[in-house]
């Protein structure tokens, strides 16, 4: 069924769809449906490398604007999810990161699934200058298009005779080099957080030490 999909033309427009809600919503694990088909694609030719790389490109990039509206519209507490412990870290994460360093965080939460959705949402209702965040997205779109189908066809090149199993081999590789790109991702910011916050404190020090040298008038 799934190499039979893979030649049929609707699976294009609805792989549009598929990369449009994993833009603002993440129900749908679109990293997986690329690096498969890719790999799959490495073994028949269908689907069409550039059509698909063309519609996660274009879905993604119409995903991500999507979320970034929703946010300059409704806010980030509107929907019960929304308010959810965990969500409510992500947006607070996303808008301290935002306003430190926006372009670096809107190309590497991409690469992230729920970080990407909270710096979309966060980048419009923090009102994000749009033309910055669309051609940024669009190249960390780019990016992570190319990526993605690097991954599968890496991958789908380790068996030659069963194109299911370098698919599945494909998806558990891009498994857990997401795994190790999004915790090496967040160790990074964290990093740039800790710096942050070691250069706010210098001030304060250095206030202190000289106050230390005044003698007291009284």
């Amino acid at each position: 069924m799934l190499e039979h999909a893979a030649g049929q033309p609707w699976i294009y427009p609805v792989l549009l769809v598929f990369f449009f809600i994993d833009g603002f919503a993440t129900i749908l694990p679109s990293e997986t449906a690329i690096v498969g088909l890719s790999a799959l694609s490495l073994h028949h030719g269908e689907p069409n490398l550039w059509i698909l790389g063309a519609t996660a490109l274009v879905g993604a990039m119409a995903g991500d604007n999507m979320a970034y509206l929703l946010g300059r519209k409704i806010g980030l507490d509107r929907w019960k999810w929304m308010r959810r412990p965990k969500v409510r870290k992500m947006f607070a994460w996303a808008q301290y990161e935002l306003g430190k360093r926006g372009a670096v965080l809107i190309f590497t939460a991409r690469y992230i699934p729920w970080g990407r959705v909270a710096v979309n949402y966060v980048a419009g209702q923090t009102g994000f200058r749009h033309r910055t965040f669309f051609f940024l997205d669009a190249f960390a779109c780019l990016t992570w298009v190319g990526y993605s189908i690097g991954v599968g066809l890496l991958a789908g090149r380790w068996v030659h005779n069963n194109p299911l199993l370098g698919v599945g081999i494909a998806v558990a590789f891009a498994v857990v080099l997401g795994f190790v790109v999004d915790h090496a991702l967040r160790w990074w910011h964290r990093h740039l957080e800790k710096k942050d916050a070691a250069v706010a404190a210098e001030p304060e020090v250095q206030d202190e030490k000289e106050a230390a040298r005044i003698p007291d008038a009284g």
